[in-house]
C-alpha cells in the first residue's frame, strides 16, 4: 500500500517511517510512504505557503497554490508509474473523527494521500478538491502531521502480514465493537494486586468467557456510547445478568 503525505515537515513523517513495524513493512515492500512539502512548490523568493485571511482575523492561512501543486505532483508521479491516484484525505478539525471503520475502509485502497494543514487553517478551496476529511477528535493540534501518522498506523496494521498476528487484530479494542479485556503478565502479584485466578486455571473455555465478560463490562463502563450500539447475544446478556446479580448480592 502507498501513503503520500503533503506536509511542511517531511522530516516528521520520515522519522516516523523509520521505526517499529512501519519501518519493517517498508523494508519488506508492503508499505511505501512518501512526503512532499508545499514549500517546494512556492513561486516567490521567500517560498511562501501562507497569507493573511480575507475578511481579517488572527493568524495566517495556507494558500491553495503550493498545496494543490504538491497534491498534483503526487498524482502525476503515480500516473507516470501506471498507478492509481491516491484517495485524497484532508486532515482537519472539521473532519469526521477517525474510527476503526475508517481505517478498515482505507486499508482496502491501493493508495491514500494525507494532506496536513498548519497555521490557522487551509484555504477552503483545497478541501473541495479532497475526497474526504478526517480528524482525531474534538481538539486542535498545531498541524496535521500527528493525525497523518495516526492514520498510517491505524490503516497499515490492518494490512496482511504487517502486524504478524492476525488473531490479535480481531481481539483488539474496537475491532469487534467492544473494548479489549484487561491483560496481565508476570509477576502474578504486583503491589498487592493479584492476577485473576481464572487466567491461571488453564481452563480455556472459562478464560474466554471471563474475557468476554470483561470486554462487555469495560465497554459499558468506559464507553456507554459504544455499548448502546452493541447487539448483544443471548450468551452476552446471560453473562452480564449473572455478573450484575452477583455484584448486587
Amino acid at each position: 500500500m502507498r501513503f503520500e503525505v503533503v506536509t511542511l515537515f517531511p522530516e516528521l513523517v520520515e522519522a516516523f517511517a523509520g521505526v517499529g513495524l512501519i519501518a519493517r513493512a517498508i523494508e519488506t515492500e508492503r508499505l511505501k510512504i512518501s512526503a512532499r512539502s508545499p514549500r517546494d512548490f512556492a513561486t516567490d523568493r521567500h517560498r511562501s505557503v501562507d497569507d493573511a485571511p480575507f475578511g481579517g482575523g488572527s493568524g495566517m492561512v495556507m494558500m491553495p497554490e503550493p498545496l494543490v501543486a504538491a497534491i498534483e505532483a503526487f498524482d502525476a508521479a503515480a500516473a507516470t508509474a501506471g498507478q492509481a491516484r491516491a484517495r485524497r484525505v484532508l486532515l482537519a478539525p472539521q473532519g469526521a473523527p477517525l474510527s476503526h471503520a475508517h481505517a478498515r475502509r482505507l486499508s482496502a485502497l491501493p493508495a491514500v494521500m494525507l494532506i496536513c494543514g498548519r497555521y490557522e487553517g487551509i484555504d477552503a478551496r483545497v478541501g473541495e478538491l479532497c475526497d474526504e476529511q478526517l480528524s482525531l477528535g474534538d481538539f486542535v493540534l498545531n498541524g496535521g502531521e500527528v493525525a497523518a501518522m495516526a492514520v498510517i498506523e491505524a490503516v497499515s496494521r490492518l494490512l496482511p502480514e504487517v502486524l504478524g498476528n492476525a488473531q490479535s487484530l480481531s481481539e483488539e479494542s474496537h475491532a469487534a465493537g467492544v473494548l479489549e479485556y484487561p491483560q496481565y503478565t508476570r509477576p502474578r502479584e504486583f503491589r498487592g494486586v493479584v492476577v485473576p485466578e481464572v487466567l491461571l486455571s488453564g481452563n480455556h473455555a472459562a478464560i474466554e468467557q471471563w474475557r468476554r465478560l470483561q470486554s462487555l463490562l469495560r465497554t459499558r463502563s468506559e464507553r456507554p456510547d459504544l455499548f448502546a450500539s452493541l447487539v448483544l447475544s443471548a450468551a452476552d446478556r446471560a453473562l452480564l445478568a449473572a455478573h450484575d446479580r452477583q455484584a448486587g448480592s
